[in-house]
C-alpha cells in the first residue's frame, strides 16, 4: 500500500470518488445503500480483511488501521470518506478528522435513538461488536436516549469472522446467532438494532432467530443519504464512468462472492491490495 504524505490532498489525477471502507465485507451494506442514492458517482471500496476483524481489537489498532486505509483512498482519489464500520467510526473517526480537516469524513454509528423511538414495549436490544459496545462513543449515545428504556447490549465475538468467510447458511454460523439473540428473546425486546454494518448480510436468520414480531433497524441508508448532502456540497461536476472499484487485503474472493450474490453486481471484480 502506497503511504503518501499525511497532509497531501487527495490524488486530483484520478476519477474523483467516494472512498468506502470496512474492516471486512460488512460496508457492503452501506454500498448498496450509496449506489441507490449515488448513481453517477464513482465508489471505491476496500476491505481491511487481513487485519480483521476490528471488533475484537484495541482501540489504538483500529485508530492506527483506519488511518493507513484512509491514507491509500485519498491516493487513489477519494475526495471525501465513508467509514462504512461502526467499530472504526467509534474509535477512528475523529483521529481522521482531526488529521485531514479539510476532507470530509461520514461515519456509521450504532442507531440508539431510532431504536428508542420504534420500541413499542420500552425494550430494545444492540448487536454489535465488542468493541463498538465498550466505546465512548456508545455509552455516549445510551446515555443520551435510553435512560427511559431497558436496553440489552450484546456483544457478537466471532460473527464478522463467520460471515467473511462467505458462507451464510453454516450450521456454525447458526449456532452463534441463536447464542447472541437468546438474551433478547428472554428480555422480551421487541427492537433489536443491528449495530455493525456485516449483520444485515444475514438479516433473514437473525429475524429467525428473534422471531417476527421483533423490529430489526439499520442505519444504512441513512449514512447514504448524509453522504449524498456531503457530496453535493463539493461541486464535483459528473462523469461519464461512475464504476464501481473493489479492494481487499485479504482474499478478495469473500468480497467478490457476496458484491455478486448479496447485491447482484455480476461484473464487479474484486481485487487484492498489499496490507
Amino acid at each position: 500500500m502506497t503511504i503518501p504524505s499525511p497532509f497531501a490532498a487527495p490524488d486530483s489525477s484520478r476519477v474523483p470518488c467516494i472512498g468506502v471502507f470496512d474492516s471486512g465485507v460488512g460496508g457492503l451494506t452501506v454500498m448498496r445503500a450509496l449506489r441507490e442514492q449515488l448513481p453517477d458517482v464513482p465508489l471505491h471500496y476496500l476491505a481491511d480483511t487481513a487485519h480483521a476483524p476490528y471488533g475484537d481489537r484495541s482501540s489504538d489498532y483500529i485508530v492506527e488501521r483506519s488511518v493507513k486505509v484512509a491514507e491509500h483512498l485519498r491516493a487513489v482519489g477519494a475526495r471525501m470518506a465513508v467509514v462504512a464500520c461502526n467499530t472504526a467510526t467509534a474509535h477512528a473517526v475523529l483521529a481522521m478528522r482531526e488529521r485531514w480537516p479539510e476532507w470530509p469524513v461520514v461515519g456509521i454509528e450504532p442507531g440508539v435513538k431510532p431504536a428508542v423511538a420504534a420500541t413499542r414495549n420500552g425494550r430494545i436490544g444492540v448487536m454489535a461488536t465488542t468493541a463498538t459496545i465498550a466505546s465512548r462513543r456508545y455509552e455516549q449515545l445510551v446515555a443520551a436516549h435510553a435512560a427511559e428504556v431497558t436496553l440489552i447490549s450484546q456483544p457478537c465475538p466471532g460473527l464478522v469472522t463467520l460471515i467473511e468467510r462467505g458462507d451464510l447458511r453454516s450450521p456454525e454460523l447458526d449456532a452463534l446467532i441463536q447464542r447472541f439473540c437468546a438474551p433478547m428473546r428472554e428480555a422480551l425486546v421487541d427492537t433489536v438494532l443491528l449495530g455493525c454494518t456485516h449483520y444485515p448480510l444475514i438479516r433473514d436468520r437473525i429475524q429467525a432467530a428473534l422471531g417476527d414480531g421483533v423490529r430489526l433497524l439499520d442505519i444504512e441508508d441513512a449514512v447514504a443519504r448524509q453522504a449524498k448532502r456531503v457530496w453535493e456540497t463539493l461541486g464535483i461536476a459528473p462523469v461519464h464512468d461512475a464504476g464501481i472499484v473493489l479492494e481487499s487485503t485479504g482474499d478478495p474472493a469473500p468480497l467478490q462472492h457476496l458484491a455478486r450474490e448479496a447485491l447482484g453486481w455480476r461484473d464487479v471484480v474484486a481485487t487484492r491490495i498489499p496490507a
